[in-house]
């Protein structure tokens, strides 16, 4: 296959598609690999600190660890679970999975024992792939790699798979903020898929900055993408720095950037800001949390770059996306729209779809979402209805423009004197206050009236002696009285799950721990 030059393409009218890797040629994630080997040759595939590799290089590699699987008894449909941090060497493990015709997994390496062994237990894989030094837990038999063995492979001898579209590819695991993590499946065919909606955020080339742990949805699911746009990944350093973000934004050239809105609050208060080249970035993408509209105005004014807002989970890692001309109110309240090849609708608890306007519960379809939770086909049949689609824990709204407006998870909505509150609408209006850093809601029993609301809050430093009442009048004058927070409690910061969402199970137990500074 002859090679494509980037000068001779541009991002400008291709929605995609130009990629061999994208057009049906490959059955599978192992045999697209390969293909962007060829195809891509020397271009960087990765970058990290004090290392890149080519794309090349990284197959090459990668085959050489597959020898190894292949020698430890890994075959075609065997699961092999990587406990890595993010790093080249994961990828690269990754990739041989791939190419034997394995099964793809990554853990949290923050996740506790009795998480991490559950996890294993439910997918039983043939080998572990374990980081340096960490303790090893109960793999029920699975053969052990450790990082440091990965340097010995270095011959890679023939190999055989025999994977197809509908095999399973990888498990990405829930953050377990309801229980034990479960494990979402995605074959091969939903990979692909789900590279095809990219939209804005893959263009031929990409240089994209990635602070996502390798284990989570938003690299496992995406690598498809990566090698369809032959994207350049430069992974952050861990313990995450603005200082040193910014720096590699400028030395690697970044094209897009990525970053939950408390980080990009901290590299655009930067003092040297103003002098860095960033001439190369042309969209920088938030997820996790609202941006505020000061926040989306600051990194497009001192970035020189529009500011986009995904949708997406484990279950389904492409739903919806702000377009690069939307306003900063529109990235502030919404997920923007569904994507290519999503459908979503909102039902009511009856599975009746609702009324433009009203709230419902998110339902999707795609080609590119899971197939179910890996060997768990009861908690699989509470997801799915009869006729495919997707039943998320979301609720929200369509505005008059078709923006997918977020209320709150249908688990946190609480009932207040008989009205429902979601706190994701009081979030965002706390947000906007300029004494406010974070924030999160929760509901919690209350005699009489049934449920009140709580929120946390962390103040913004630069604005000392923001009070709670100063609070309550703000949220009074943007919303309903009944959604007026009933306690204000200010906190240092908001507790973290290891998926880094805001841990609210966490929060909820410190109302009765003690810890918690209750505002007067």
């Amino acid at each position: 296959m002859a090679s494509i030059s980037e000068n001779q393409l541009t991002a400008e009218g291709l929605d995609g598609m130009w990629s061999p890797v994208l057009q049906g040629r490959y059955a599978t994630l192992g045999e697209a690999l390969g293909g962007a080997a060829a195809q891509f040759g020397n271009r960087a595939a990765y970058v990290e600190t004090g290392a890149r590799i080519s794309y090349q290089d990284w197959i090459h590699r990668a085959d050489c660890v597959a020898t190894e699987l292949v020698s430890r008894g890994v075959r075609p449909g065997d699961v092999v679970a990587m406990m890595l941090e993010s790093s080249i060497d994961f990828a690269v493990v990754y990739a041989a999975i791939e190419r034997v015709g394995g099964i793809a997994t990554g853990i949290n390496l923050r996740l506790g024992r009795v998480e991490i062994e559950g996890i294993l237990a439910r997918c039983a894989p043939r080998v572990v792939v374990c980081e340096n030094g960490i303790p090893v837990p109960d793999t029920n038999g699975a053969g052990l790699i450790r990082r440091s063995d990965l340097a010995g492979c270095k011959t890679p001898l023939p190999f055989e798979t025999r994977s197809a579209r509908d095999d399973i590819a990888v498990i990405v695991w829930t953050s377990g903020t309801t229980g034990m993590p479960k494990g979402a499946s995605y074959d091969h065919a939903a990979l692909e898929a789900s590279a095809a909606s990219a939209r804005y955020i893959a263009a031929p080339f990409d240089t994209r900055l990635m602070p996502t742990p390798f284990c989570h949805a938003g690299y496992i699911t995406k690598l498809w993408e990566q090698i369809a746009f032959a994207t350049t990944i430069v992974i952050t350093p861990t313990p995450w720095r603005a200082a040193e973000t910014l720096a590699l934004m400028e030395s690697e050239k970044v094209t897009v950037g990525a970053a939950v809105p408390t980080q990009w609050s901290k590299i655009v208060e930067l003092p040297n800001i103003e002098r860095a080249d960033l001439s190369s970035l042309r969209l920088c993408l938030t997820a996790s949390a609202p941006a505020s509209p000061e926040l989306v105005d600051a990194v497009c004014n001192r970035l020189g770059a529009p500011m986009l807002v995904r949708y997406a989970m484990s279950e389904a890692p492409s739903v919806s996306s702000t377009a690069p001309s939307d306003a900063p109110e529109i990235l502030n309240l919404t997920v923007g729209k569904p994507l290519p090849g999503v459908q979503v609708r909102l039902v009511d608890d009856a599975g009746a779809q609702v009324a433009n306007g009203e709230i419902g519960r998110v339902t999707l379809k795609s080609d590119g979402m899971m197939k179910g939770y890996w060997g768990a086909p009861e908690e699989t049949a509470k997801v799915f209805d009869e006729r495919g689609w997707l039943l998320t824990g979301d609720a929200g709204r369509f505005d008059a423009e078709g923006n997918l407006i977020l209320v709150g998870r249908t688990t946190d909505m609480y009932i207040r004197g008989g009205y429902n509150i979601y706190p994701i609408e009081v979030e965002n209006v706390l947000r906007e206050h300029p004494g406010v850093a974070d924030v999160s809601v929760i509901g919690t029993p209350a005699p009489v009236i049934g449920e009140i609301g709580v929120a946390f809050i962390v103040a913004d430093s630069e604005r000392p002696g923001t009070t709670a009442d100063e609070l309550r009048n703000w949220v009074r004058a943007n919303l309903a009285d009944y959604k007026v927070p009933d306690e204000i409690r200010f906190v240092p910061a908001l507790p973290l799950t290891a998926m880094m969402k805001v841990d609210k199970a966490a929060l909820r137990a410190g109302l009765t721990g003690g810890h918690v500074e209750t505002a007067s």
